[in-house]
């Protein structure tokens, strides 16, 4: 078994971020860790594309579209969802990881959940405090490690695809049929 693992360097990368800006306050200070840590990581400002959009309901949409353009490598998406009197969290939440989740899936590119699901305003705060729980500078370096992930992922596949004949399937899909 073969066992790689991948670095943390990003030159050369582009990614698309992603920021609500409902509950500015928390996802402003989420946006500025992210950034900052692709920088720090070697990500290029100019390779660096930051779309807002109204709220978190929005970033499937938006990742979903930023991923099928070709465009980038990897999509960041950061907001805020934090429960209040209504079954609104509930909605908002649910819809949000859904969509994301699916955008990844239909366009096979690294989309990072950095969006924040808290009961208080303060539990926010504190995950998107760089001195705290930094969930916008982690939402960066998992990012950057997908993108590896994934280029490994299809070099393999590429390589074990080469050995095969025309025709020939896949153990598990000829067990399977």
């Amino acid at each position: 078994m073969k066992h790689r693992k991948a670095g943390r360097s990003a030159a050369g990368l582009r990614i698309g971020v992603i920021a609500a800006k409902f509950n500015q306050q928390v996802t402003n200070k989420l946006l500025n860790a992210c950034v900052d840590m692709l920088t720090i990581y070697g990500v290029r400002k100019e390779n660096t594309n930051v779309v807002r959009v109204p709220g978190a309901f929005e970033i499937p949409l938006v990742a979903r579209a930023m991923a099928k353009s070709g465009r980038f490598d990897a999509v960041i998406c950061l907001g805020a969802v934090i429960r209040g009197d209504t079954p609104h969290f509930e909605y908002i939440s649910a819809e949000v990881s859904r969509g994301i989740g699916q955008a990844a899936l239909d366009t096979d590119v690294p989309i990072i959940f950095g969006v924040l699901t808290t009961e208080t305003v303060a539990q926010a705060i504190e995950r998107a405090d760089p001195k705290r729980f930094n969930r916008g500078g982690e939402s960066a370096k998992s990012a950057i490690e997908m993108v590896k992930v994934m280029r490994e992922v299809k070099i393999v596949g590429q390589n074990s695809d080469a050995g095969r004949s025309a025709g020939s399937r896949p153990a598990a899909r000829r067990l399977a049929n």
